[in-house]
């Protein structure tokens, strides 16, 4: 699997899917939620709904599907990432699922390339530089042979020299 670095609005990145790093509500929040659900438009929410009425809440490390709407993707896989209280071996293992979940579901769909945002790292105060060794390990050490690239799209500088780091 390839691996890209983009800095940038994984809004606007071309990929078969893109994944949103979502709350358990799934609903949209602020952040990488919020932008996907205002620039995917009504579609996603109204999938988002519709997995909720059917299954509840999406759990910590657990990834689900919609629509992109009106992104250029063809889906988004929502996943809920942990939030940091210092437990590093409990919050790295669910971060860590939640990679390898979106993974899992990518390739389900038959999708060759994804794109993942840095899950947690906001609001959620995961550590970046934790958060971008454990990405970058579990897209690394995941086997495909349907997915053929994976896309890290940072937001800020301060995130793309941690993952320019991590890739050398």
């Amino acid at each position: 699997m390839i691996i890209e670095l983009v800095k940038g609005d994984i809004t606007k990145i071309n990929a078969d899917a893109i994944v949103n790093a979502a709350n358990s509500s799934l609903l949209g929040g602020g952040g990488v939620d919020g932008a996907i659900h205002r620039a995917g438009g009504s579609k996603i929410l109204e999938e988002c709904r519709a997995i909720r009425n059917r299954q509840g809440k999406c759990n910590i490390g657990e990834a689900v599907v919609t629509t992109a709407g009106n992104l250029p993707a063809q889906y988004v896989i929502h996943t809920v990432g942990p939030v940091w209280n210092g437990n590093e071996e409990k919050e790295a293992k669910l971060l860590a699922d939640c990679y390898h979940h979106s993974l899992k579901l990518a390739e389900s769909l038959g999708v060759k390339t994804i794109a993942f945002p840095n899950i947690s790292t906001g609001i959620y105060r995961f550590p970046k530089e934790l958060a971008g060794k454990i990405a970058v390990d579990e897209v690394r050490k995941f086997k495909s042979d349907i997915i053929k690239k994976a896309i890290f799209v940072c937001f800020d500088e301060e995130n793309q020299a941690i993952y320019k780091k991590l890739l050398k």
